[in-house]
């Protein structure tokens, strides 16, 4: 069988009995990597220590991980404009914290006879948070409720875009500064 060292060395074509000998004397674990390999291939390395570090990386991986959530907020078509503020607010929240939103119209009634008021809503809360979501789905009709999707903004240019606010509060800051001893 073909042996490697634990930095991934080539050390040759052994038999079992030998490198049997040879992990025992360096106080490693004899694993086999490549079993269809021609001669098959094994490996002289810490088992636990391997397993510990795939362990490390896979638990690295989770939480790298997104989960997409959906969060649903309802709206009327007869809302009030201090109910539309809260609800775009909580909206906001979700989009922030990286959720899909998905906004639905409930008509009551003869409400659905006027589904352009629902969709002028929608419209009106796409327009008020463009900064933290996108349409994903437009606004659809189907039976007595108009849906729509909004997907977060990337977070990276939400940084960007805060980033650039602080910067010009800075420059901003600093200029009275500058031209105060001007004027004295």
């Amino acid at each position: 069988m073909r042996l490697v060292d634990p930095s991934g060395g080539q050390v040759g074509i052994k038999g079992i009995e030998e490198a049997r000998w040879l992990a025992d004397q360096l106080g490693l674990d004899l694993v086999e990597v490549a079993p269809d390999a021609r001669p098959p291939v094994v490996r002289l390395m810490d088992y636990g220590k391997f397993k510990y570090e795939a362990s490390v990386k896979a638990r690295e991986a989770r939480k790298n991980q997104t989960r997409t959530v959906i969060k649903e907020v309802q709206f009327r078509p007869k809302i009030a404009s201090s109910d539309f503020d809260v609800k775009r607010k909580r909206v906001e929240k979700f989009l922030r914290h990286g959720d899909k939103v998905k906004v639905v119209m409930r008509f009551r009634g003869r409400e659905v006879t006027h589904p352009e008021l629902g969709r002028d809503i929608l419209q009106r809360l796409e327009r008020a948070v463009e900064d933290y979501g996108t349409v994903e789905t437009t606004p659809r009709l189907d039976g007595r409720q108009m849906t729509m999707v909004l997907a977060p903004v990337r977070r990276q240019k939400v940084r960007e875009d805060s980033g650039s606010k602080d910067k010009g509060a800075a420059t901003a800051e600093e200029a009275p500064k500058e031209t105060e001893p001007q004027e004295e």
